[in-house]
């Protein structure tokens, strides 16, 4: 089952597919064109009569019925034996359905992994070895500059992921998204944050509740943001997660439960009507804070709500 990372950064070339153009240019000897629209295309590819192949992602160049050259996108934690095999398989098929030439990228988050995926794939066609482009992490870019961040949001979110180490790389990629349109930017926060290694995570929460946002979780801090411009009531002028901890009032206990519903359904996490309706009658803002805590990486409705916590 892919990981969130990596479904996550199948999303960085998907919302913006000339991100690998800019890669093949930068690391790969191949010429592309100029000037041609860059757009997706189908990754349901074929080598009929076998089988059928899925690459994460396909990228074209040029019209979409018949482009000048295509890009196969892979994101690849670890060795896989199987994938090696696939990769030189996944050139072959585009390569014959498009018509065009094909090249492979392959975006890999540890140095060892882009070790193995950049060496040459000797195939079982007499005269073709496979060779792919790969992005490892001494690949993007360490950008410590908000104005860097605010020109490149995709590749720096990749650059947290492989350099959030440094504690420069994180504080810039804050003051960069604190610059950013608020309706853009807890995207980016919420990117960053699933590619993100467990310590990196916690230093980005870190840094960002002592800014002027006010909770650490990309997907709150966009609710939050949103009630805050409509005009909260006074004791959510002073950021939510102050009013959180400061007292219970109804206002502020009903706004809290709205942005956790809003945070679990954009994580994609069933909850029942029981619990639903025990979230929007608790009036326990230090109760809401936890659930909210747990929400952030919490991949069930389990890992949330504990069943002691849902009595009336």
């Amino acid at each position: 089952m892919p990981s969130p990372l990596h479904d996550t950064l199948n999303d960085l070339f998907r919302e913006r597919p000339s991100l690998a153009v800019e890669f093949i240019r930068k690391l790969g000897n191949i010429k592309l064109p100029d000037t041609a629209p860059v757009q997706l295309g189908e990754n349901n590819l074929n080598d009929r009569p076998s089988r059928d192949l899925f690459p994460d992602t396909v990228i074209l160049i040029g019209p979409k019925h018949h482009p000048d050259h295509a890009i196969v996108v892979e994101i690849q934690k670890a060795k896989s034996e199987s994938k090696l095999r696939q990769l030189p398989r996944y050139a072959a098929a585009l390569w014959l359905f498009l018509k065009c030439p094909v090249a492979v990228l392959v975006v890999c988050p540890t140095r060892q992994a882009a070790a193995e995926y950049a060496k040459p794939i000797t195939t079982d066609l007499a005269g073709y070895t496979h060779e792919s482009i790969v992005v490892g992490p001494g690949d993007i870019p360490v950008l410590t500059d908000a104005g860097a961040v605010i020109d490149d949001p995709e590749l720096a979110v990749m650059g947290v992921m492989a350099h959030g180490d440094r504690r420069s790389v994180v504080e810039a990629f804050v003051a960069g998204m604190e610059k950013m349109d608020p309706q853009v930017a807890p995207r980016y926060y919420e990117h960053a944050h699933r590619t993100a290694a467990p310590m990196v995570r916690r230093l980005l929460e870190e840094i960002m509740s002592s800014t002027s946002w006010p909770v650490s979780s990309p997907f709150a801090r966009e609710h939050f943001g949103r009630g805050k411009e409509e005009g909260l009531k006074e004791g959510l002028k002073e950021g939510i997660l102050e009013g959180l901890q400061e007292g219970l009032q109804e206002g502020r206990t009903r706004e809290a439960a709205e942005i956790l519903l809003r945070g679990v359904d954009s994580r994609g996490i069933k909850i029942s009507d029981e619990i639903r309706g025990r979230i929007t009658t608790c009036g326990d803002l230090e109760q809401i804070e936890a659930w909210l805590q747990r929400a952030f990486t919490a991949e069930r409705a389990e890992d949330i709500f504990f069943p002691e916590e849902l009595q009336p």
